[in-house]
């Protein structure tokens, strides 16, 4: 007989179930493959609790364990909210609920309150933390009216934030908006904003179904806020990679800002800003399988990153939420490599280099120019990469006219002659030596795939860390793309973010996002403590929104709170080393897996140092390396310098090393002009920024001798 119900899964499932013995999620991923086929299967034993909530009941896992599930019997639908040991999901379940919001239609599980509501309760409230709201705003930012005099009662955000788990995700989320000051109006704007149509060409749209508010469960799944915590089951394959693991939960639920932006159907480009945390890769990695699942067989998407080890995380994450014949359609490649690959197709003999190589080539060109002007070869190859490239000024009339906003050190015609006789050796000498840096390499990639009459095989492009890209690169990519069409380039970043002195202007270079354009809010990595300490870092300096206007990043707010970063600072290394030590040990000690552990540094030579010295302590050391992803096989303390770690995130991390001269690094200030130090300094915290981000639960920054100036 076939069956016609609905079996979906909560986040809290996925909670409760990770931590279950290996043994027992065996067990229940069996069964929840044989309920979702038949959920009246023999040995099910369906059972009603002594729970406030009449459709709540358990299921049998084994002799031992029990899943807790709501059960509408009128529309068919099960959903399972919790999976543990059955005396303690009797216990979680005793005062549970699960419920259809009235005014949002989306499905809530929460604790059940009893306050009791006097005239005394009712004058102390109002200087409680959400005393001042009235009741219709509450239901407003989706409060039921049961949990209301609860939520009124809450005297401060710690006792607020210590009742997480008794409040329907949502309420939470909503409600720690208020809690930290945000006008009730503006976050109420916000929910309607993230609820609203997703995409206007589809058959059935998120807005009619935010709309109709039912107390039909099976409706309400469809629901874009539903949809935050619950997962329908469609087949054994989607469920045996959910249940794999379970704790990546952003390969399975998404906000519904995320949601909207994934699924939504642009007239053109888009650009996605979110401050580290915010899950602008999962967006991106989202909108990749959306789009591959509605292009033809003989249709790419090509998904390109700054970084090749980037490019390969980005490749393993796919893995984990795409089909075979998704993956088949999306082609992973950074944005070097994909120039490199080109131009030898075609037949192009130069050589990219890059760093040590270039500079060489920079200072030859100095020497064999004779120019009169006393410049480092620093200042040419910046005014190379900001001025002359990103306007294509490659000829001396263009540079003489070329326009040098932002540049500190000012030249007048006679001067421009003067430093375009050292571009002018520069470019002789690529000839010659058959190298070309990276951004020339670009530049005449783009003419080359123009002439070349390369038709473009990319039905849509997807941009990671687009900061760190080029005008030069952005260029290249509306070049590949063609004219605009919908859906062609969709660009992730985030300018706080950015450590490669990049400044690309989208509209520079041909890509159009006005009022296509969104911010991510929510930081789902760090906690609030951290995510606050590194973001002060930052105070001070102006970002911009990778196009013409400003990006403050003072929207974005993290959910979860812990213990703030730890600063120590030593009288030498062997002191720093002794304290390494001994919070690894204690992190083992609480069963924290190696591979959840990070040690972070400034430089390659220190990577190489910790590295040696955590196994001589008797560590097992695994190093993160270029154009390498992170293999989650091997169970060993990661270490990686901060430009390897970004893009990546563990449950803790140390940044050691935090001295004066390395934090920022003495050479990577740029001393040939003024702006260009500034530059570079805001670099450099941008950096210690990154770094810090990666911390899931704590962060933690040490020095020996004199810390650094960036420390707090």
């Amino acid at each position: 007989m076939e069956n016609t119900a609905t079996v979906a899964i909560s986040s809290d499932f996925l909670t409760a179930f990770s931590k279950l013995p290996r043994q027992i999620q065996g067990k229940v991923t069996e069964f929840i493959n044989k309920f979702r086929i038949n959920p009246k299967f023999p040995g099910i034993n369906l059972e009603k609790l002594p729970s406030i909530d009449k459709n709540i009941r358990s299921v049998r896992i084994d002799n031992t364990y029990r899943g807790i599930v709501s059960y509408q019997e009128e529309s068919s639908v099960y959903l399972l909210l919790w999976v543990d040991h059955h005396d303690e999901a009797y216990e979680w379940a005793k005062r549970k609920t699960c419920r259809v919001n009235s005014k949002t239609g989306a499905l809530q599980v929460f604790d059940v309150q009893n306050v009791e509501v006097t005239e005394e309760t009712k004058v102390s409230t109002t200087s409680t933390l959400f005393g001042g709201l009235t009741k219709d705003v509450m239901i407003e930012l989706g409060a039921p009216q049961d949990l209301i005099p609860f939520l009124k009662s809450i005297p401060d955000k710690d006792t607020f934030n210590a009742n997480k788990d008794k409040l329907p995700s949502d309420v939470y989320e909503n409600f720690s908006w208020i809690a930290e000051g945000f006008d009730p109006k503006e976050i109420i704007d916000m929910i309607k904003a993230d609820t609203s149509d997703t995409e206007p060409d589809q058959g059935e749209t998120e807005k009619s179904e935010s709309l109709l508010v039912t107390e039909d469960f099976s409706v309400a799944l469809k629901n874009s806020e539903s949809k935050k915590s619950f997962v329908v089951i469609e087949g054994e394959e989607e469920l045996r990679r959910i249940m794999a693991e379970p704790l990546e939960k952003w390969r399975v639920f998404l906000h519904p800002t995320q949601r909207k932006i994934v699924q939504k159907n642009y007239k053109g480009s888009a650009r996605i800003l979110g401050g580290a945390g915010t899950g602008k890769t999962v967006v991106a990695m989202h909108r990749a399988k959306y789009l591959a699942s509605k292009i033809n067989d003989d249709e790419r998407i090509l998904f390109t990153t700054f970084t090749a080890n980037l490019a390969e995380d980005i490749k393993s994450n796919l893995r984990k939420i795409c089909t075979l014949e998704e993956l088949h359609k999306i082609e992973v490649i950074n944005i070097d490599a994909w120039v490199m690959r080109f131009l030898s197709e075609i037949g192009f003999s130069a050589k990219i280099e890059y760093g040590e190589e270039i500079d060489k080539l920079w200072d030859r060109a100095v020497v064999n120019s004779l120019s009169e002007l006393d410049f480092p070869w620093s200042f040419y190859k910046d005014e190379w990469n900001r001025v002359v490239i990103p306007q294509e000024a490659l000829s001396l009339e263009k540079y003489v006219k070329a326009k040098r906003t932002g540049r500190g050190v000012r030249l007048d015609r006679k001067k421009r002659i003067e430093v375009w006789k050292v571009f002018d050796a520069y470019l002789s000498l690529m000839k010659e030596e058959q190298i070309r840096d990276i951004n020339m390499a670009m530049y005449e990639c783009s003419k080359l795939f123009t002439s070349s009459g390369t038709k473009n095989k990319y039905a849509h492009i997807i941009v990671d860390e687009g900061q760190d890209f080029s005008d030069n690169a952005f260029r290249l990519l509306r070049t590949v793309a063609g004219e605009e069409r919908p859906n062609d380039i969709f660009i992730v970043g985030d300018s706080h973010q950015r450590i490669y002195n990049n400044y690309p202007t989208l509209s520079r270079c041909g890509i159009n996002v006005r009022g296509r354009s969104s911010i991510l809010k929510i930081n789902y990595r760090t906690t609030e403590e951290t995510r606050r300490y590194a973001f002060a870092l930052l105070n001070g300096i102006s970002f911009d929104d990778l196009d013409d206007g400003v990006d403050l990043g003072d929207k974005c707010r993290s959910l979860v709170h812990g213990e703030a970063p730890v600063v120590k600072c030593f009288a030498d290394a062997n002191e720093e080393l002794c304290y390494l030590n001994d919070c690894i040990s204690d992190l083992q000690d609480r069963c924290v897996p190696l591979k959840n552990i990070c040690i972070v540094a400034r430089t390659n030579q220190l990577v190489k140092d910790y590295s040696a010295q955590l196994t001589k302590s008797g560590y097992s050391v695994y190093q993160i390396k270029r154009s390498k992803a992170d293999d989650l096989s091997h169970d060993g303390i990661r270490i990686a310098t901060m430009h390897r770690v970004k893009g990546l995130e563990f449950q803790y991390v140390f940044i050691v090393s935090a001295n004066n001269r390395i934090v920022p690094l003495e050479s990577a200030i740029d001393q040939s002009d003024p702006i260009a130090e500034r530059e570079s300094y805001t670099a450099e915290k941008c950096l210690l920024y990154v770094a810090l981000t990666r911390a899931q639960k704590r962060a933690y920054i040490t020095a020996y001798g004199k810390k650094s100036e960036f420390i707090i």
